[in-house]
């Protein structure tokens, strides 16, 4: 029996992803995105104007809702560039800068726990790539991340506008999101199992389990021994994203100690939230993929003969600089035209002789 199982506890997320940039003018002044779950559903800026669905269920969404579609239009096309606006430029005073290339950034939204029904708002700002301030939920108040973020004075006392977003965070991003897995539910809520290999660079190297087009990215991978899980010798690599919106990630095992009667009891689990059957690879010698090629005697003359070659080519070269040197200093304007092909001839002449 492994000893981890993975946490049943299932987490989504509804983000909106808000840019301001300013003294650039290849550069929209303001673009906005709308994630869920981490995938991006919709976009929109000041330059094409209008709000682009990239998923198929967001576009129905739209569709059945279009007072929503109007809304996220007037607020990234009207509303939201003027209020950034104003921001990016009153940083900038903070900052005392008074041009330049700037961006201002910020991600609002909420993550909601699917077991426990616990919602968490977040609200960070940051500016020219740095975290610069943000909202503490808890207190309505804001925590300046940068000695510069003197505008937290003026946000701790706008009371109105703070107990707006607290009602943004525990209960119109909560609704939305909901609303939102509802209709991409066939997409979002989906499991895909992957396809895991067992990989090694040379016989010497790790042997990393390779689990490559699951979704979603609630996974975890481990390696076992006689079905106990092992944290020594075991580097578990970082879930990462797939192009095509699915997920891969790794764990190597170190095999320098393992002897080869011993290989059979070692084994790579990965688990997957919403599928009960867990994914085992045993590791096995035949399975391993590799692009390793044993060395040959042909090979080791060809690199032999490159790095004899190349030596050459340094010496005559930095032969011909000093002698072209010297000359100028002897005879002032002097230039060995003929010297000057001297390596390219003769590594030719190597080469065919190499051959």
């Amino acid at each position: 029996m492994y000893l981890y199982t993975l946490c049943p506890t299932v987490k989504h997320s509804l983000k909106y992803f808000y840019t301001a940039s300013s003294g650039n003018p290849d550069f929209p002044d303001f673009m906005a995105a709308l994630l869920v779950d981490d995938i991006q559903a919709a976009y929109c800026d000041t330059n094409i104007k209008r709000v682009e669905s990239k998923q198929d269920w967001m576009k129905t969404y739209f569709d059945k809702d279009p007072q929503q579609l109007e809304r996220y239009t007037t607020e990234c096309s009207e509303i939201l560039p003027k209020i950034f606006k104003a921001r990016i430029s009153s940083v900038m005073q903070e900052f005392n800068q008074s041009g330049g290339v700037h961006i201002l950034q910020t991600v609002c939204g909420c993550e909601w726990d699917e077991k426990t029904g616990e919602i968490t708002g977040f609200m960070p700002y940051g500016y020219d790539g740095e975290d610069f301030i943000s909202l503490d939920l808890k207190t309505l108040t804001w925590i300046a991340l940068k000695q510069e973020a003197v505008i937290k004075l003026r946000w701790d006392t706008d009371k109105v506008r703070n107990e707006q977003h607290k009602s943004f965070f525990t209960q119109l991003c909560p609704e939305w999101l909901k609303k939102h897995l509802d209709y991409g539910k066939n997409s979002l809520l989906r499991t895909d199992r992957p396809s895991v290999s067992l990989l090694q660079k040379t016989p010497s190297s790790p042997v990393s389990c390779h689990a490559t087009g699951f979704y979603p990215d609630r996974a975890m991978m481990f390696w076992t021994k006689d079905g106990e899980e092992l944290h020594e010798d075991v580097d578990r690599g970082e879930i990462l994203p797939n192009h095509d919106g699915t997920f891969q990630m790794r764990a190597d095992l170190n095999i320098s100690s393992v002897s080869p009667e011993d290989w059979r009891r070692y084994d790579c689990v990965f688990q997957l939230s919403g599928v009960k059957e867990d994914i085992i690879t045993k590791l096995d010698k035949a399975e391993i993929r590799t692009n390793w090629v044993k060395p040959t005697n042909t090979t080791v003359l060809i690199v032999v003969a490159v790095v004899v070659v190349a030596l050459v080519l340094i010496a005559v070269t930095g032969f011909v600089i000093y002698r072209k040197r010297k000359g100028e200093r002897e005879n002032g304007k002097i230039i060995y035209l003929t010297d000057s092909f001297c390596p390219l001839i003769l590594v030719s002449e190597l080469i065919n002789l190499s051959t």
